[in-house]
Parts: structure tokens; C-alpha cells; sequence
């Protein structure tokens, strides 16, 4: 499956607009799981870092000051075409090498003290700046309709491409590996691949799943009976869900934007439950463990429950924005974005609906 494949949730034409992810024009700013105590043997340094990835980052911090890189902590891995602001911690004794520090690339804003190593996790989301260039007026106003549209329901929770590796291919080393045709020394990469296989049938289960609610939202229940093998009543109830994106009997909810996991049972309320934010359909991350969707929901994820060699999870399915603002700027035609999302999401697959 190529990223251009995935199913747009939105049904509007391609807005041509120019942006590309450099420093300038796309900002992050993470946004911590919780306040740092003050005290305790370790630093929590807030990183600014422009053009570097997370990986890259702490092995150029590991190298000049002597700490083992595995000794320094972060919450997310930020972008590399960036200018990204993150939290990263380590041990106390390494305070005085690192107030001396300087890199091109890499300034930090403040020191903290905390009790513990910051963990892989341990952030709320993140908040993004966004500028997008050539905007014409007229395509800034359809732009406006699909923010608003955005905002009003949410978006499709793909992996972006970032997650897949330079050429894309990363999930294929990752199916190999489950396969035992193909043996990884590196316990980074390897994880790093498996992760990718696991992301990439869960866009294709999403993109399966939005066609899904597409073909319920454009036809009449009685000419999809036979075609989706779906009776005419629950095709009705289906159809009546104000989200575009249908509830299925069976599907593993999640409360939103965190809580317990259990299956959609009485369709119709978690149907106005997720239409109002408060709860979220999930598709599976493949796996040992992992809970898997029964029902009618089972139907449209059990071809994408591949045999893996690492635990499994699941993901939420839908995500919503949130404190989304625009500034159009007409003399440069310039649009400037600002919104948040939860950890985990990726800020290009918003830009990928906005503009498809």
C-alpha cells in the first residue's frame, strides 16, 4: 500500500498549494504528560533542535558530553524537517557538561530537575505551526470549509509516511522478519521495522473502513445488501450515524482522548458517543495480545490480524484536532495553521486531508 492510496475521509477536489516541512514553516512544540518536580538526580533539558531527528539529536548530545545515549530520555520521536521543541532527560551528573554545550542545531531553552527518566509515552501531544504557500484567495476559502469541517468531525488516524522510512519500505523488512526470512542484529532497527509492518496494515484497514462508511453514506441500504453482505436493517442504523465514519457491532471503542478499552455493543449510543468526541472507534495494531474486534466489526479487520512476532495493541482509528486557528496572509499568500493533536499523530496527515 503507497501513502497516495489511503482513502481521504473528505470528499472535496485536490487544493493546489506548495508545502514542503522545513524549519521555517513547520514548528513543534511538545507538550509534556506532566509538570517536572524541581528536584531529584535527574535534568530535564527542553530541547530546541532545527533539522535534526530525535535520534540524531541525542547521539551528537551523547558523543560530546560522554553520556551513553541510552542514558537520555525522551517522550517522541520529532521530526528531522523541522524546528521541533521536546523535552529530553538524563542523569544529574552530566549538568555541568551540558550548560557548556553549543550546537548549530541545537539550543536548550531551559534545565529542570525531575526524579525519573523521561519514558518513550510520557507527553500529552503535541502543538503545530504550519504554513502553507501559494495559497490563492479563492482556495483559502475552501481551505477555511475543510478546517471546519476538520474540527466538526475529526480526522482518519493514519501513520504518515515518516513512519515507513526513507523508501517507504520499512514495513516489508518488518513482514520479512515475522516471515524468519530475513535477521536483524540491531534491536533498534528491528523494532523500528516491525512497528512500520503493524502501521502499514492499519492504514489499510482504515482505508478499508472509510470506503466502507463512504459506499453506506452514497447508496441506498437496499442496493448494498447484496454487495457487502450486510442485512437491510443494520445498513439503515448505519446509515443514519451523523459521523462519516460508521460504528460497526463488534468494534474495540477506547474513550476519548484516553480510558478503558471495550466493544461497541449498543451501536447506536457509541455512535452519538463518538460523534460527540467523547469515545473513539480503534483498529488493531497486529500482534500477540491484543484485543481483537468480534461481530460485524471482525468481518472487516481479521484480514489484517498477520502473525507478528511482537506484541500487538490497539489504535485509535479517529482523532480530533483540537484549538485549530488560521491567519491568511493575502499579500504573501501565505495560510498559517496552529493546531494540537494527541501523542502519536501525525501532523502531515491532517495537511494530506486538507489539500489531498
Amino acid at each position: 500500500m503507497q501513502q497516495n492510496e489511503k482513502q481521504f475521509f473528505l470528499n472535496h477536489s485536490k487544493i493546489d498549494v506548495h508545502f514542503k516541512q522545513s524549519k521555517d514553516d513547520f514548528v513543534v512544540h511538545e507538550i509534556p504528560l506532566y509538570e517536572f518536580s524541581g528536584e531529584g538526580e535527574h535534568i530535564v533539558l527542553t530541547m530546541r533542535k532545527k533539522d535534526l531527528s530525535t535520534w540524531d539529536a541525542v547521539q551528537i548530545i551523547s558523543d560530546t558530553i560522554g553520556c551513553k545515549s541510552r542514558d537520555i530520555g525522551y517522550a517522541g520521536l520529532k521530526d528531522k524537517n523541522a524546528m521541533t521543541v521536546q523535552c529530553i532527560s538524563m542523569p544529574k551528573t552530566f549538568e555541568e557538561k551540558i550548560r557548556k554545550f553549543e550546537h548549530p542545531q541545537i539550543k536548550f531553552l531551559k534545565i529542570e530537575y525531575h526524579n525519573n527518566k523521561i519514558r518513550v509515552g510520557h507527553l500529552k501531544g503535541n502543538r503545530f505551526f504550519i504554513r502553507l504557500k501559494r495559497v490563492l484567495d479563492r482556495d483559502n476559502l475552501k481551505l477555511q470549509n475543510v478546517l471546519e469541517s476538520i474540527e466538526k468531525y475529526g480526522m482518519p488516524n493514519y501513520f504518515g509516511f515518516q513512519r515507513f522510512g526513507i523508501d517507504g519500505d520499512n514495513y516489508l523488512k518488518g513482514k520479512q522478519l515475522c516471515e524468519g526470512t530475513l535477521k536483524v542484529n540491531n534491536q533498534k532497527l528491528s523494532q523500528m521495522y516491525l512497528n512500520a509492518y503493524q502501521s502499514i496494515l492499519f492504514n489499510e484497514w482504515l482505508s478499508k473502513r472509510i470506503e466502507l462508511s463512504k459506499l453506506i453514506d452514497t447508496f441506498e441500504p437496499k442496493e448494498l445488501v447484496e454487495r457487502l453482505g450486510i442485512d437491510l436493517t443494520t445498513l439503515k442504523a448505519l446509515k443514519a450515524q451523523k459521523h462519516p465514519f460508521k460504528v460497526l457491532e463488534g468494534d474495540v471503542m477506547e474513550h476519548y482522548p484516553y480510558g478503558k478499552i471495550f466493544y461497541a455493543e449498543d451501536v447506536e449510543s457509541e455512535a452519538e458517543k463518538f460523534f460527540n468526541k467523547d469515545r473513539v472507534p480503534t483498529g488493531l495494531l497486529a500482534g500477540k495480545k491484543a484485543k481483537l474486534a468480534v461481530g460485524l466489526a471482525k468481518r472487516f479487520e481479521e484480514e489484517f490480524d498477520k502473525k507478528t512476532i511482537v506484541d500487538g495493541t490497539r489504535r485509535y482509528a479517529w482523532v480530533f484536532p483540537s484549538e485549530i486557528a488560521s491567519k491568511y496572509d493575502d499579500e504573501k499568500n501565505h495560510l498559517e495553521l496552529e493546531f494540537t493533536l494527541p501523542k502519536g499523530c501525525y501532523a502531515t496527515e491532517l495537511i494530506r486531508e486538507l489539500i489531498h
